[in-house]
């Protein structure tokens, strides 16, 4: 554990650091170069809900979104995390209208929201939690529509064993060069199989969703439908407000992103991003104490780690502006200062890393 993670980010009171979160990151080009890395690229983890535009690219490369007519914020939606606001809720309700299929067919579970607007509006209608709510009420009903779209069965949809995910399992593993043996499989919150890979073999996977110029058409077809819609439609990949949302808004068209529990996160450079011919890149790291959320006087909750540290490394490798710091600076940082309850300032939170880069090619 000590050689797969090194410190990250960590939190001073007065002239003494308190606490320390520590991590491993690695960052990849399309080409499979290791361009940089903290801790050991090689450390093997779950992917959690960063793995959710992979698990989309079976049924968009076999054509699902044009069977079912679906728009770019509804496969947008596919690939979220959402708060679970009306709005949220009314695109997966559309999509299912479209698949035939309803939110009792979902299998995800319901869990208590976050977004205290829609919990204070759910409250006074006297209205619970349910399925179409969860953060990944979008994948499963993606999954489902897959189900549909084959002729198979729905009912265990969620199966590791049923045909939907065995096609999930294989693309994935393809598209992180890996072995189908290598991927460990387990299960994830919202009951549906989930993916445990290498941070480098993730970071490529990632690379190659934003820059699939060496797929096969309809593959590189559907990797360009997915990073589209996302960035097109990022409200519908988390929220309002929410760090992936905010940051593919201000680094319009160039960056995609997609966090996870447990502190996970992958981003991904489109190419072009970083000069003309400036091929895909893949960021993959992990917080290793989960990150876990922390809650404001308001209700809402917040992670203060992975924000930080992914604008860090964008920082470091030269992938995000000055002025698009700046913007992002109040709510994510990277540099935050610590407040008390008289919103006296006692400390900082900040990155506690740099990373190691691999020597320019000859």
């Amino acid at each position: 554990m000590a050689d797969l993670y090194q410190p990250v980010f960590e939190v001073t009171r007065g002239r003494i650091v308190e606490s320390i979160h520590f991590g491993a990151a690695a960052v990849v080009d399309s080409g499979g170069r290791l361009l940089a890395w903290l801790g050991d690229p090689k450390g093997i983890t779950f992917l959690r809900s960063s793995a959710k535009p992979f698990q989309a690219l079976p049924f968009i490369e076999h054509g699902g979104d044009q069977a079912f007519h679906l728009t770019s914020k509804e496969v947008a939606l596919l690939c979220g995390s959402h708060d679970g606001t009306d709005e949220h809720v009314e695109v997966v309700k559309a999509i299912q209208a479209k698949v035939g299929v309803q939110e009792s067919d979902l299998l995800c579970g319901s869990h208590p929201l976050s977004h205290m607007p829609t919990v204070e509006a759910m409250r006074a209608r006297g209205e619970v939690p349910s399925p179409n709510r969860h953060n990944c009420s979008g994948k499963h009903t993606g999954m489902l529509a897959a189900a549909r779209m084959h002729g198979l069965p729905i009912a265990d949809y969620v199966n590791p064993d049923h045909p939907v995910q065995q096609a999930i399992l294989q693309t994935l593993a393809e598209m992180c060069s890996l072995p189908l043996g290598q991927v460990e499989v387990g299960i994830d919150g919202c009951s549906a199989p989930n993916f445990a890979v290498p941070l480098y073999n993730a970071a490529l996977g990632f690379a190659r969703l934003c820059d699939p110029r060496n797929l096969q058409a309809e593959r590189a077809a559907a990797c360009r439908r997915i990073t589209q819609s996302m960035m097109a439609n990022p409200f519908m990949v988390a929220g309002q407000g929410r760090f992936d949302t905010r940051l593919m808004e201000v680094c319009s068209g160039r960056i995609v992103v997609k966090g996870g529990a447990e502190g996970y996160m992958l981003l991904g450079m489109l190419p072009g991003a970083l000069g003309a011919e400036s091929p895909g890149v893949g960021i993959a790291f992990k917080i290793s104490d989960g990150d876990l959320s922390i809650r404001k006087a308001n209700g809402e909750t917040y992670n203060r780690v992975r924000p930080a540290v992914a604008l860090e490394i964008l920082r470091q490798m030269g992938y995000i502006s000055d002025k698009e710091l700046e913007t992002l600076a109040a709510d994510f940082g990277p540099l935050k200062p610590v407040t008390n309850w008289r919103k006296l300032v006692v400390g900082v939170a900040r990155p506690a890393f740099t990373l190691q880069r691999a020597a320019p090619p000859a």
